[in-house]
């Protein structure tokens, strides 16, 4: 059983209850709920303005998704915010979040946009960001500045932050943006809204629970996944970054209730140093972490070749509700971080191979420090997804110069050698599949109620700093629709009222 918003919003407007609301005890992990006493149906009771706000909630099944050959199109939700891309990591810094607003602007290019259903994400509150972060953690990164880390120099080589997660104007800010996206990607796939979702600001998944690690601070797939989690007894995370995705695979290392899979290059003191084969998780998440280590110079064919064979063997034996998939593109020939050989197309038809499984897909960036390559990468897999092949000339755009002088959307593999011999691909399948016969097929799980989506609280315009910064969402959030009050048979106030 689980819990269905009947009347989420505040009831007159279009706006959500102020506080986040619990609705008892959830462990994710386990998917076990200690409800709160009482009957079926719940009502919360919100004053403010000396009006009563009401939000309804309903035992009820778990949504059914309905079987891909009853879908004409998939339905594509979008997110996306300008503000995420103006931040600034510093001088030298590889991470270019600049890099995210030409994906952007390329996506608009080819119009694509026109085809999506795009949404700019809220800004994920710190008690969102604390259902997989330590709370004291996620609370330094709030109030931390560079005009105040000199003061704190021991939590900050607590929290690992200096060289490679640096501390830069509007920090929490951008983390609550990235992470906003993907857990609103998630609610939406939960809710049965769209069929994919998208979150190119997202993929940061080296952030543990209580540290910084390889330029993320918050990991948002963590965040989604456990949002999935709620709807569906498995989830499969595929990463295909040039990097291991250790934060993703240590937070689940001890549940099947997520199955992580991460391609990457391993050895040779590479970052981050952890995903080899015999990596599988322990207790009851032994075998339920999937590494799939590389060496230099992996091409398109090579590289497709065992995804297909892994992740098709993945689905046989793990049966998931749900799929995240972490499109890094550092693992693009030519990245300025990478040394992988793969091209845009080798690099898309993972993408498109994950799609075609037809199942709720949450898909998100990552990596990738070539920044012209990462647009051209991203929105070539955002047509994908759309199932459109895009022209190779690129349309005109804010940012046509950074693709001279060919200005062309395709980018071909690289000249690398290609260090994996047939037989060290061979032994890292068969090692693969070994570890995938050990587990149970398609572990179980007992499901009870799921609480509801945390709520944003509304903006008190009289508390309002009018010298302050406001950031696009803020400006957005304080425009009131002319029905945001109106008397009619909808108006839940009154219908409040008479009862």
């Amino acid at each position: 059983m689980k819990f269905k918003v009947i009347d989420g919003m505040v009831a007159g407007t279009k706006r959500p209850p102020d506080i986040p609301f619990f609705l008892g005890l959830w462990n994710l992990l386990s998917g076990f709920l200690v409800p709160l006493p009482g009957s079926g149906r719940i009502l919360l009771l919100l004053k403010k303005s000396g009006r009563i706000r009401t939000s309804i909630f309903n035992r009820c099944s778990s949504p059914s998704r309905p079987h891909s050959s009853m879908r004409n199109k998939d339905r594509i939700s979008y997110f996306y915010d300008g503000d995420v891309g103006n931040v600034y990591f510093g001088p030298n810094h590889p991470m270019k979040p600049h890099r995210l607003c030409m994906t952007h602007h390329l996506v608009l290019a080819y119009e694509l946009h026109k085809k999506m259903e795009i949404y700019r994400p809220h800004k994920a509150y710190p008690v969102e960001l604390a259902q997989f972060h330590s709370p004291d953690y996620v609370e330094f990164l709030q109030r931390i500045t560079p005009d105040t880390q000199s003061l704190f120099s021991s939590e900050m080589k607590k929290y690992n932050l200096g060289e490679d997660c640096p501390v830069f104007d509007n920090l929490f800010e951008f983390c609550q943006l990235y992470a906003g996206g993907t857990i609103d990607a998630a609610r939406r796939l939960n809710n049965q809204l769209c069929d994919v979702a998208v979150n190119w600001a997202g993929g940061l998944h080296h952030a543990k629970k209580c540290e910084a690690s390889g330029f993320c601070y918050i990991n948002d797939l963590v965040l989604g996944i456990l949002e999935l989690l709620k709807y569906h007894a498995r989830v499969l995370y595929i990463d295909i970054d040039v990097h291991h995705g250790d934060g993703v695979e240590e937070a689940f290392y001890f549940t099947d209730r997520v199955m992580t899979v991460s391609f990457h290059k391993y050895g040779d003191l590479f970052f981050p140093g952890t995903g080899d084969v015999k990596d599988v998780g322990e207790r009851e998440g032994k075998f339920y972490a999937i590494n799939v280590p590389l060496k230099d110079g992996i091409d398109d064919g090579s590289f497709l070749r065992l995804f297909k064979t892994v992740i098709t063997k993945v689905m046989d034996c793990y049966v998931p509700g749900a799929i995240v998939l972490q499109c890094g593109a550092d693992s693009l020939a030519g990245d300025r971080l990478g040394c992988f050989n793969l091209s845009i197309d080798g690099h898309a038809a993972c993408v498109k191979f994950v799609k075609q499984l037809n199942l709720p897909l949450l898909v998100t960036g990552g990596g990738g420090y070539t920044k012209e390559n990462v647009a051209r990468c991203w929105t070539v897999e955002t047509g994908a997804l759309l199932g459109v092949e895009l022209p190779s000339e690129i349309p005109e755009n804010d940012y046509i110069k950074y693709f001279a002088p060919d200005y062309s959307l395709k980018s071909p593999s690289g000249h690398m050698e290609n260090m994996n011999t047939k037989s060290y691909l061979n032994s890292i399948r068969q090692q693969v599949c070994e570890n995938l016969s050990s587990i149970q097929h398609a572990p179980g799980v007992q499901m009870h109620e799921v609480p509801p989506d945390f709520y944003i609280p509304d903006i008190d315009e009289d508390e309002q700093n009018p010298d302050e910064r406001i950031d696009r969402q803020t400006r957005d959030k304080q425009i009131q629709r002319e029905d945001e009050y109106y008397e009619a048979d909808n108006d839940n106030d009154q219908i409040m009222d008479d009862a």
